[in-house]
């Protein structure tokens, strides 16, 4: 069985979606996945399963929104795409904790970018299913404007890394 990685949006974020992770890993394998684990609090599931990663990401956010009152949104994907992500970064020279991913379901559209303001040298780049944005100053303390960021859910260039190590693991166990 395929190994996978769920991103789940809005999860344990300034005090709004509460879910202890305890709490995911039980509603995970209670839709039957396999070698189910979380990685810290910001809702980052890592399993197997058969089915397909729409399929799956879709029953996740319908389970996830009975529990939270509202599906938060699940971006699903493989270790490999994990690594491609990792490899395609447009600011690998910078300081990994300074650079987000953010995930979508599918690919930004072409105006992803649209209304994009940087007051702090922000840069933002968009690969495939992805929002890469380089924050110089850090992102909690950036007042970037990106609209298009609000639909997906974002990753430091360290969790990506981690969550692609630790789901290629039960890939390979």
């Amino acid at each position: 069985m395929p190994a996978y990685v769920a991103l789940i949006r809005a999860v344990n974020v300034g005090g709004t979606g509460k879910l202890p992770m305890a709490e995911l890993k039980a509603l995970a394998e209670g839709l039957g996945f396999a070698e189910v684990s979380t990685y810290i609090q910001s809702g980052n599931l890592i399993f197997r399963d058969g089915g397909d990663p729409a399929v799956i990401a879709a029953r996740l956010d319908a389970a996830l929104g009975i529990r939270l009152g509202k599906a938060p949104g699940v971006f699903v994907r493989t270790p490999a795409e994990l690594r491609a992500v990792l490899d395609g970064n447009p600011f690998g020279a910078m300081a990994p904790e300074r650079v987000l991913v953010s995930f979508f379901g599918e690919a930004p559209g072409d105006d992803a970018l649209h209304g994009f303001l940087a007051p702090d040298g922000e840069e933002a780049v968009v690969r495939g299913r992805e929002i890469y944005v380089h924050y110089p100053i850090g992102s909690g303390r950036s007042k970037i404007r990106l609209p298009a960021l609000k639909a997906g859910t974002s990753r430091n260039i360290n969790t990506v890394a981690r969550l692609a190590e630790l789901a290629g693991g039960i890939e390979e166990g």
